[in-house]
């Protein structure tokens, strides 16, 4: 946080970043979710099932985009790659190894390493990410064909990512034959997966070869599934909700953006304090109390009824009206392994479940749990929109760490038993459009 912290391409390489990691477990198992491989999802040659199930789509769905013209599925081939056997050249560039995935819009082909990308995304993170990552790329594909080349880098990824969601989507209702019966934890996986496949925080979304950052990513990836292949195709540089942004400053880069843990828990727990006072009355038409933040280690203070979080390692307690978390393993375990903004995550969910409370609405069904993330959106929509100098802001990253958190929750398998999947959108929502969103 600032005083928080919020390759090379050919057209749409799929980078493989070092962020391994990020994503902590909170005793629910390793991190590839426990199944990604489980259910009725291709094993084997997954690409080649990816590949065909995807010319499946745009098959049926090409002809609504196009005034009706027929899909031409692509024409220069698939390349799987490996060190000893490298791409194809694509245009002037010559064929060199990369642990990438890529549409060459010169040769109208679609190459991937066979090597170390493919296989460690499926040992890690299941079938389904392939899929994604081969759906992306023939979005690239899609749009050389639509004519919507011409925009700038950022705005040709994420649309790529928004074209998989859209295949994505015709996959949960059941018309892939190749990728069946998908759980939430799979789909869960291949949003931990997306996680690595992000920007380095701190990239310019004027970058030349800028993807995007995690939660850029994301929002792309759910609004194609959410909203289908035509809002993708109408992404343009002007309608795009971009976060990504560079460090301002090199003292904020030399840190990460990350304050202190001890500094990051008085200052968001002083700033949400502060956020709630200011909006809590528009929200239930009262004033808002106080809220003790207690945090504690090993033992719990007392509380007969906790509505608990992060796999029950903190929870907002009713009777006595205050927030607690497990300072001595949950903080700081958050914050070594995502960043500061991990904290600020666990905050904004201890205070909304609060605010939820106390206008008398549920959190333990999925409505609640939803209205939950939706209301802690809003707040980093208040730290996304403050200016330097009046307040905490959120740095480049910060996102990216609010989503690896909601994905350590949600992996922690939180009473209401949503998927992380939609968690994100809902919080999302509230980061994007404000507190407008949750009510």
């Amino acid at each position: 946080m600032r005083a928080l912290r919020i390759p090379r391409g050919l057209c749409a390489v799929v980078l493989l970043a070092t962020v391994a990691g990020c994503v902590p477990v909170l005793e629910s198992g390793p991190v590839t979710s426990g199944t990604p491989s489980s259910g009725s999802v291709p094993r084997g040659d997954v690409v080649t099932a990816a590949l065909d199930d995807v010319e499946r789509f745009w098959t049926a769905s090409y002809p609504a985009l196009s005034d009706g013209a027929a899909f031409r599925p692509i024409q220069g081939g698939h390349h799987p790659y490996t060190r000893s056997d490298p791409p194809p050249a694509c245009g002037d560039q010559p064929g060199e190894y990369q642990p990438n995935a890529f549409y060459c819009p010169a040769g109208d082909f679609i190459a991937w390493d066979a090597e170390v990308l493919i296989p460690q995304l499926q040992q890690d993170f299941g079938p389904l990410l392939v899929g994604v990552v081969i759906a992306h790329e023939y979005g690239h594909a899609v749009q050389n064909r639509l004519g919507l080349s011409d925009a700038p880098t950022v705005v040709l990824e994420q649309q790529a990512d928004c074209f998989a969601g859209a295949w994505t989507a015709d996959v949960l209702a059941g018309r892939s034959t190749a990728f069946r019966d998908v759980t939430a934890p799979q789909l869960d996986s291949t949003v931990a997966g997306l996680l690595l496949l992000r920007d380095q925080p701190g990239t310019s979304a004027q970058a030349p070869e800028a993807h995007g950052n995690a939660f850029d990513r994301i929002r792309a990836l759910q609004d194609g599934v959410e909203k289908g292949a035509a809002t993708c195709a109408a992404y343009r540089a002007d309608n795009l909700p971009v976060t990504e942004v560079p460090f301002t400053t090199r003292e904020d880069a030399a840190s990460g953006g990350d304050l202190p843990y001890a500094d990051a828990v008085s200052a968001l727990s002083e700033d949400a304090q502060d956020y709630w006072s200011r909006t809590y009355p528009g929200l239930a038409g009262s004033p808002w109390p106080t809220l003790r933040v207690e945090p504690f280690a090993v033992l719990p203070p007392q509380c007969d009824a906790p509505d608990a979080s992060a796999g029950g390692s903190a929870f907002y307690c009713p009777e006595g009206d205050f927030v607690a978390f497990d300072n001595a393993r949950l903080g700081p375990d958050l914050y070594r392994r995502i960043g500061d903004n991990a904290i600020g995550m666990l905050l904004g969910d201890l205070f909304a479940r609060a605010a939820q409370h106390r206008r008398g609405a549920s959190t333990t069904d999925r409505a609640g749990q939803l209205a939950v993330d939706c209301l802690a959106g809003s707040w980093s929509n208040d730290l996304l929109t403050t200016r330097p100098g009046e307040g905490l802001t959120l740095s480049p990253g910060d996102l990216d760490e609010a989503v690896a958190a909601l994905l350590a929750f949600g992996r922690a398998g939180d009473q209401t038993g949503t998927s992380a999947f939609d968690r994100i959108a809902a919080y999302r929502d509230g980061v994007l459009e404000g507190l407008p969103a949750c009510r």
